[in-house]
């Protein structure tokens, strides 16, 4: 029984750590095709967590930023950008309970609590012009270690990027 409550634990644990989510909306109507240069206004940090809620994080968020909309063949500019970037970062604590069949033959219920931190990283990109969102992506990230949801920001903001400009219908 002991065998079989460890084996469970052991695979729950990977596919917390393991899950991330992007999703991505955009105005429809946007011709991406305009923009050409961007700026990166003061992301917000909203974490009670200190590893999440330093000055540093703050400056790795921005360099991946920069990197990754580089990449795509954007312009920084400092002045009169045609999108200004803003990102939020924030973590909860929270906690799953899974239920499984335990004692003689099944019939009773062992419930273990899974604890995990769910990190949430918000990109939003606006057209100073039309002062409007014309592009936003959440990425979420569940991991049993709160410290380790810093190490998966570069990972977070790069499934994002990958997804600008929108494949429009």
């Amino acid at each position: 029984m002991t065998l079989r409550f460890c084996s469970l634990a052991l695979a729950l644990f990977p596919a917390i750590g393991a899950a991330q989510k992007i999703t991505v909306e955009f105005d429809q109507s946007a011709d991406f095709s305009q923009y050409k240069t961007f700026l990166i206004r003061e992301g917000r940090l909203n974490s009670k967590n200190p590893a999440l809620n330093s000055e540093l994080v703050r400056k790795k968020i921005d360099a991946e930023i920069r990197r990754r909309l580089t990449e795509k063949g954007l312009t920084e500019a400092e002045a009169r950008p045609d999108l200004n970037v803003r990102y939020t970062l924030g973590s909860v604590r929270r906690r799953e309970v899974e239920a499984y069949p335990a004692g003689w033959r099944g019939l009773r219920t062992r419930r273990i609590v899974v604890p995990y931190t769910e990190g949430t990283l918000v990109l939003d990109f606006r057209d100073p012009k039309k002062q409007a969102l014309v592009w936003r992506s959440i990425a979420a990230e569940e991991n049993s270690d709160p410290t380790k949801l810093e190490g998966k920001l570069d990972d977070m903001v790069r499934k994002s990027v990958e997804k600008y400009p929108p494949k429009q219908k």
